[in-house]
């Protein structure tokens, strides 16, 4: 999966290149034909129009049809939209999660602001350029949808008027136990900290110390091995402090120490001992120390898959959960989720308990960096999948502003989510703000700020 996105994003960068190159050339041919003053207000110009509307990273025409499946127990209904109201040929069921596939079609002002649809009080948007099919998130709207008062209104694209409805129901997870496979510290807030704030007996296993990329706190007159440490002590109290803002307890949250972009590693080979890359440690129990269990690892202290394979089948006994939230194997390309879920699936294999379902997240995509698109608290409408993914039930509960506020305020305690932006990204977004119209909240400048704080939070629901 991150061999995928690596792929694209060459891609991407060759294509820029190229495009930049040629855009190079042909203001040289124009400054020499005119004045050669042109010049340098053409390329500032350029720099200009590039930072506004061709900084993103998508790796698909937006032109291109998401191609979703639904489980065959998903009710479909078809219908359309007349004057802002949806009729639907069919009574509307009992459902949690309400997803309605669209046509899109951008306007010419679609090229330079974000498309969007307007959903009751919700707001969804959707890429420059957008063109096809399209879903939109409903969840939460089921009142207003069975009233006839959802109104549909949209800027800088038209919806078709022909539709269709699916409907999933789900049990109410928030009662059930749960375990949440965290990757990284930050990775079970920005995926469900909506969740896990709302449901009695949860428990969160953090995999990795998230040690690496650690340039930051090299300001503080560290060597590049101290700074990789001092960042992999700081996640590491961070994915046992900040769930206790959510109300799961400290006992109730589980550090592994094992070390980051080094789980495929261990996967392939199971018996090798896979240290940091940058922190020069190799044992793990140095990111132990505060954890209320002991684990088969906490013998020899090596990272190694066979440990982290025994640590995980120790904790699905002690813990029993009935669900489990793990990344998304297909959607999320980061090397350390697929990893995870991968050893998550062995584990419960090689176990002796196994749960009922899955619910699975993606805080990164293949395909799109910006999705969710739009602002902070608007609704998650469906990511990209312009390959075909598993016919998985879709969950998705809703966040009040209360528990948006919340959301943020538990990004706001972890430490990789306060690095100060480089000045390129400030003018980026500056630019942005003023030629594309688009907005960044308060709570923070990190993008997961805007992109985890929503309306809904989003799981695909794999049963075991």
């Amino acid at each position: 999966m991150e061999a995928r996105k690596q792929k694209l994003l060459r891609q991407h960068r060759r294509h820029k290149r190229i495009a930049m190159v040629t855009a190079f050339v042909a203001l040289l041919v124009i400054g020499v034909a005119l004045s050669f003053w042109l010049l340098p207000l053409l390329l500032v110009l350029g720099w200009i129009v590039h930072e506004a509307w061709f900084a993103d990273h998508l790796f698909y025409r937006p032109q291109e049809d998401y191609r979703y499946q639904f489980p065959p127990d998903a009710v479909q209904l078809g219908g359309c939209i007349e004057r802002g109201c949806l009729h639907l040929a069919g009574d509307l069921p009992d459902a949690d999660t309400l997803i309605l596939e669209v046509r899109l079609e951008t306007t010419w002002v679609g090229h330079l602001r974000d498309p969007r649809v307007y959903v009751g009080g919700d707001r969804q948007d959707f890429e420059r350029g957008v063109g096809g099919r399209r879903y939109l998130n409903l969840s939460g709207q089921e009142e207003a949808l069975r009233a006839g008062s959802l109104r549909f209104d949209s800027r800088y694209c038209r919806l078709g008027a022909e539709v269709r409805l699916y409907a999933m129901r789900n049990p109410d997870y928030t009662q059930r136990r749960v375990l949440i496979i965290a990757p990284h510290a930050d990775d079970a807030e920005l995926a469900a900290f909506g969740l896990y704030s709302h449901t009695p007996e949860v428990a969160i296993v953090t995999l990795t110390q998230g040690e690496i990329e650690a340039d930051n706190y090299r300001r503080l007159g560290l060597d590049s091995a101290a700074a990789a440490r001092l960042k992999g002590r700081l996640r590491t109290w961070g994915s046992l402090a900040v769930p206790l803002w959510g109300g799961v307890a400290q006992r109730d949250c589980v550090q592994l120490g094992y070390y980051c972009l080094q789980l495929s590693a261990m996967e392939a080979m199971p018996e090798r001992v896979f240290g940091s890359r940058e922190s020069s440690e190799t044992d793990i129990r140095t990111a132990r120390a505060h954890n209320s269990l002991q684990l088969p690892g906490d013998c020899d202290g090596q990272p190694t898959w066979h440990n982290l394979q025994a640590d995980l089948r120790a904790l699905l006994a002690h813990f029993r959960p009935e669900v489990v939230i793990t990344p998304h194997p297909e959607l999320d390309p980061h090397a350390d989720h697929v990893a995870a879920t991968r050893a998550l699936r062995q584990a419960i294999e090689a176990g002796e308990w196994r749960p009922e379902a899955l619910l699975l997240y993606a805080n990164h995509l293949h395909d799109n960096d910006r999705w969710p698109m739009g602002p902070a608290g608007c609704g998650v409408a469906l990511p990209p999948a312009i390959e075909p993914l598993p016919a998985d039930r879709l969950w998705s509960p809703t966040l009040n502003a209360e528990a948006q506020l919340d959301k943020a305020m538990a990004l706001a305690m972890q430490h990789d989510l306060q690095v100060p932006l480089p000045m390129k990204k400030r003018l980026r977004r500056s630019i942005q703000r003023v030629l594309a119209g688009r907005r960044w909240p308060t709570t923070g400048d990190d993008e997961f700020f805007r992109k985890a704080v929503r309306r809904h939070e989003l799981f695909w629901v794999r049963h075991l």
